[in-house]
């Protein structure tokens, strides 16, 4: 039986109809509107007026369509033609970004466009840059993005959100700690419980990866507070992903995996499936951790799909190294070795973090080969990329206190030891 229309709208029939005439007015197939959270299937039973779609659905969907959520939801302001930046949108959400870049790299050189138009079209682009895995042009273009006048609050927002990933994963946690304190004070400041949520749980990622796991246990408790007032799945599904991190650097895997799974859930369910990739990718590190080599490949493999052809290659990198860890469990040296080796490209643009343990992975390979000369260079070169608190420079510090100790220099390998005491006592969990 049809649900009664929303109070947002006046009339769940009409709705459907104005979706329709409007994606058909531009050639667009159901399919082609869809998107992760709002199947195609659930578009139809929404154009037939059996279903009322959420005022967050609406607003995505004018967003797709170029019109105004007012005129989908009532009928009135109508729709005036789609511009350029329009179609530019619409083109990279369903998926053709070639043509979506070129749309907004024109708009961004036109010196004779409003600096506001000039800002939308910079932050477009900066954002097919980032889902391309191409994190340092996307951080230029970003900047470039929130240096210009008039970006309208929602995008000046996914821009911070995104500038503030691509700082954490450079290691440069200050500028990501700063976007993000800004941004909550901001959401603070109007109310707005949904961005309040977000850059409460990004907040939290920072910190976390500054290594201050009590400030990021606060943010994340204030987080939870925040989600119980609200309904936005994929805010609460992003705030388990953030739990299982906490759980994951504090070395308690079971609290990880759980809580992993819970934001899994919610993803498969809204059909969220780049989001739902990752997920199975935190899994398979989880269980890599965990030393269960056979189940952080099924994980693996369920990302496949997803994340084994992407054009993200900063993602496709992280696969990569995950399963070359699983190798290295299984004692296949040789497949773990060619694995890590080709995600150093992938990922060592990108982010300090991951490059560091795929250097970390190598040398675990060459020590485990008894090359340990070799192992050595990798472990400091991998001490020398990791940021200054981060977990996995315990197993370079345990790595080259073991062949440091086989070498005789045994002072070298007490005092490599001590600064992974250190280490252990600032990060927390065990060694």
């Amino acid at each position: 039986m049809p649900r009664g229309p929303g109070r947002h709208v006046d009339d769940a029939g009409a709705v459907g109809a104005r979706i329709r005439a409007a994606r058909t007015r531009l050639g667009l197939s159901q399919r082609d509107l869809a998107f992760d959270g709002c199947s195609y299937a659930y578009i139809s039973r929404i154009e037939a007026g059996q279903r009322t779609p959420s005022l967050q659905v609406l607003h995505e969907f004018a967003r797709r369509l170029g019109v105004s959520a007012t005129y989908l939801a009532t009928g009135a302001d109508a729709p005036d033609a789609v511009d350029a930046l329009d179609d530019a949108d619409l083109a990279w959400r369903i998926g053709r970004d070639e043509h979506a870049e070129e749309i907004y790299r024109a708009c961004a050189d036109d010196r004779d466009a409003a600096p506001a138009r000039r800002a939308r079209a910079l932050a477009g682009l900066g954002e097919v840059q980032f889902d391309r895995g191409e994190l340092e042009q996307a951080r230029v273009t970003l900047e470039q993005a929130m240096a210009e006048t008039g970006l309208d609050a929602q995008r000046a927002a996914r821009a911070s959100d995104l500038l503030g990933r691509i700082y954490a994963l450079r290691g440069e946690q200050e500028q990501a700690l700063a976007i993000y304190e800004r941004e909550l004070a901001r959401a603070e400041g109007s109310n707005d419980l949904s961005e309040v949520l977000r850059f409460s749980t990004l907040l939290a990622n920072a910190v976390l990866d500054s290594g201050n796991t009590g400030r990021a246990q606060e943010l994340l408790a204030q987080a939870i507070a925040v989600a119980d007032r609200i309904d936005d799945p994929v805010g609460r599904a992003r705030l388990w992903w953030s739990q299982s991190r906490l759980h994951d650097s504090q070395g308690q895997p079971e609290l990880a995996a759980r809580y992993a799974r819970l934001a899994l859930g919610v993803l498969e369910d809204m059909e969220q499936s780049t989001f739902a990739a990752v997920a199975y990718l935190l899994l398979a590190h989880i269980e890599n951790e965990r030393e269960h080599a056979d189940e952080a490949r099924e994980w693996l493999e369920r990302a496949e799909p997803t994340l084994g052809g992407t054009q993200n290659r900063f993602h496709r990198g992280l696969w990569q190294i995950e399963r070359a860890r699983a190798f290295l469990l299984g004692g296949d040296y040789e497949q773990a070795a060619s694995l890590a080796m080709s995600a150093l490209p992938l990922v060592g643009d990108a982010s300090a973090v991951d490059s560091g343990r795929a250097y970390a992975l190598l040398a675990d390979v060459f020590n485990a080969l008894g090359d340990r000369a070799r192992a050595r260079e990798l472990y400091e070169l991998a001490q020398e990329t990791l940021p200054a608190i981060d977990r996995n420079l315990l197993r370079v510090y345990s790595g080259l206190a073991e062949i440091l100790e086989h070498e005789g220099r045994t002072d070298e390998a007490l005092g490599v030891l001590k600064e992974a005491m250190r280490l252990r006592q600032r990060v927390g969990g065990p060694g």
